[in-house]
């Protein structure tokens, strides 16, 4: 129940960022299969490249205190896009970094509050 709940609020953050943000679009705004099926590709990118990014970064994320992951989740995002274009052929394409650092701020905002949210059930 918990995975369905983050694939809808990840789903409704990526809708988000394409109303928000002037370089995130999706062919058919109102398609939520666009949304539905990046919000998979996006947890697969973040569950296989990004820890393999982190890795490969560690000295520049111990050099920023961190703040380099910042950096990482908007690669992670544009990567996500990419393969959904490239390879899915879903229609949610990010135009620049920029565009990807503030989408990925906004997924990642949304994406703390709902783990907020759901309690784990580990006692």
């Amino acid at each position: 129940m918990k995975l369905i709940i983050r694939w809808v609020a990840t789903s409704l953050a990526l809708f988000a960022a394409a109303y928000f943000v002037p370089g995130i679009h999706a062919e058919n705004q109102e398609a939520w299969q666009v949304f539905a099926v990046m919000a998979i590709i996006l947890g697969l990118v973040n569950t296989v490249i990004r820890p393999i990014l982190k890795v490969l970064s560690c000295p520049l994320i111990i050099l920023t205190l961190g703040l380099f992951v910042v950096i990482i989740n908007a690669v992670s995002f544009m990567a996500a896009s990419s393969i959904a274009v490239n390879w899915f052929h879903v229609g949610f394409y990010v135009d620049d970094f920029w565009a990807a650092l503030l989408g990925s701020l906004i997924v990642s905002a949304v994406s703390i509050f709902v783990n907020l949210l759901i309690k784990d059930d580990k006692a």
